[in-house]
């Protein structure tokens, strides 16, 4: 076979980024429709009560099932494992000073909590800090509300409340709240591929986490829409594209659970990979990808110098995002544990714009998508890049 010219490299990049173009319009309706499906109640934040997890990835499984992707095991799309979780499935109430605060706004519950009721007053440890010693209850006061996951439950409860929902020093408590700890909550990864056309065992993979926080008592959900509603939906995007145009390697999806309990649905793939780690050519991890007016900031930039002064490259030739930012090492999203075991990955998050952050107004209506579809062609280019001989830039039209 005779190697391609310079000339059909540049049409054939063209012809990409044609197609891709053709169905921006489109996507972008899509991408609204998917963060607001993600964010909504049914999925009630993607946790660990009322199967909000176990519902999203049976919506996931039946996307690449509707793109025409298959499993990756060519068996079925979960990859099952389970971890401790301490969650809070139905009472959640707090009176401080005869009046009833709002949860999720006015309030969170530390999430290694016990359950507790009961009745009690409340003695001043320092200036942000007070403790109802009868019902082992440490009230604290915070500048902002950020929940997360934990496996364990303490035995006392950690209430933290927003300062500016205090009226006057807290003197009195009433408290109801419902926990259960579950030593092994089953769950799973969603992992699928579409094979490559020519070099099949030369693997690039897109990555994002669909779990989020789940919900604090019966009434209060946490929607997640950028952290991780919005990593999702373009890895949806994605998968809808590759779905429909195969590549020379083979593209694989992964959508992680577990990743806000630690990372945890990443460590269990790559001590258990469907795929063999050494075939990966690259990874691209997506996380917190809703905003973007400010760039977007690259994990490993300095670990993977030559792909990144790639990524950067092309970004410059199609004046995607605004910047393209650096950044080391770090262990903060699913990336990390391939990064461990030797796998080339980068970790790209999005920059500007909402500050809602583990808490419950991460919503769909104020997620902007900003810089939603020049990252889907940034993406497209950059794989491109690294599919075509030694890695060559392919120069072409925006």
């Amino acid at each position: 076979m005779k190697s391609k010219t310079p000339q059909r490299l540049f049409l054939t990049a063209t012809c990409l980024l044609l197609a891709a173009n053709c169905t921006m319009a489109q996507d972008s309706l899509f991408a609204r429709k998917m963060v607001d499906t993600l964010t909504s109640p049914y999925f009630w934040g993607r946790g660990y009560t009322k199967d909000g997890v176990h519902r999203a990835a049976d919506f996931l499984a039946g996307q690449f099932k509707t793109y025409g992707i298959k499993p990756m095991d060519g068996k079925s799309y979960p990859q099952e494992f389970s971890y401790p979780v301490n969650t809070f499935p139905g009472k959640m109430k707090v009176v401080i000073n005869d009046v009833e605060l709002k949860p999720g706004v006015d309030y969170i519950v530390s999430p290694d909590s016990k359950g507790v009721a009961g009745t009690g007053k409340l003695e001043q440890i320092d200036s942000t800090h007070f403790v109802d010693k009868q019902n082992r209850v440490v009230l604290s006061l915070e500048n902002k509300l950020t929940w997360s996951v934990e496996g364990k439950a303490l035995d006392y409860t950690l209430i933290q409340m927003d300062k500016k929902s205090v009226k006057q020093t807290p003197a009195t408590i009433q408290i109801d709240i419902e926990n259960q700890l579950i030593p092994d909550f089953k769950t799973a990864n969603i992992c699928a591929m579409v094979k490559g056309t020519s070099k099949p065992d030369s693997i690039l993979v897109v990555t994002a986490h669909y779990d989020h926080l789940g919900g604090m008592g019966s009434n209060t959900y946490f929607p997640g829409a950028n952290d991780n509603a919005s990593g999702v939906t373009q890895l949806l995007s994605l998968a809808k594209y590759y779905g429909a145009h195969p590549q020379r390697y083979s593209i694989a999806f992964i959508c992680f659970s577990g990743e806000e309990a630690g990372l945890l649905g990443s460590k269990y793939f790559t001590d258990n990979p469907l795929i063999p780690l050494k075939n990966i050519r690259f990874l691209i991890n997506l996380d917190l990808d809703g905003t973007g007016i400010e760039g977007i900031t690259v994990v490993n930039a300095t670990i993977y110098p030559k792909e990144f002064a790639a990524l950067k490259q092309i970004n410059s030739q199609g004046n995607y995002l605004a910047k393209v930012n650096p950044r080391g090492k770090a262990a903060n999203s699913d990336h990390y544990y391939f990064t461990e075991k030797g796998v080339p990955a980068f970790f790209i998050y999005t920059l500007g714009g909402i500050k809602a952050y583990h808490d419950v107004f991460d919503i769909s209506k104020t997620l902007p998508l900003t810089e939603y579809k020049d990252l889907f062609k940034l993406i497209l280019r950059f794989n491109s890049s690294l599919m075509t001989k030694q890695g060559v830039i392919i120069s072409s039209a925006n």
